[in-house]
């Protein structure tokens, strides 16, 4: 179960890898300056992944618009993030939660998928500027996409 609505979002540091190396992630960098949308992925190089995550980098500007900044978190490591994000043209952050630990914070655990392991649920999140969470769906399995209309919706409403 998700995290709720009305609830301060957890902060973090992630790692991502850029062609300068490794970067850190942190959520409480947007606070007092942007929204932010966090989604939480299973797998890089799975079909439904890369559709989601290349179908939000198609359309960052509307996030941007709605004074949001987009991460992506899932429990690949980064370098394999890196890879895969140069290789389909993906250009929102991604962050690697490669010991679970934001995934379990915010409730998004999905438990042994596809008998490899646990991973992120598939889950989208809105964190206003303060900090705190305005929009919190998980979907109900791997395959299902994040209402993105809601997100955006929910965005509506913080500006």
């Amino acid at each position: 179960m998700p995290i709720a609505v009305g609830t301060k979002a957890p902060d973090f540091t992630l790692k991502r890898k850029t062609a300068a190396g490794l970067e850190d992630v942190k959520l409480s960098d947007n606070f007092g300056k942007k929204n932010t949308v966090l989604l939480f992925f299973p797998l890089a190089y799975t079909s439904v992944c890369t559709q989601e995550l290349c179908d939000i980098s198609a359309g960052l500007g509307a996030y941007g618009a709605l004074n949001a900044d987009v991460i992506a978190v899932s429990v690949d490591s980064p370098f394999s993030q890196e890879e895969w994000a140069k290789a389909n043209k993906i250009t929102i952050r991604i962050a690697s939660d490669l010991n679970k630990t934001v995934t379990q914070a915010y409730g998004v655990v999905f438990p042994n998928l596809a008998g490899i392991g646990d991973t992120s649920a598939r889950a989208a999140f809105v964190i206003d500027k303060s900090g705190v969470v305005r929009y919190a769906e998980q979907t109900p399995t791997p395959k299902d996409l994040p209402n993105f209309e809601a997100v955006k919706g929910a965005l509506a409403g913080l500006a």
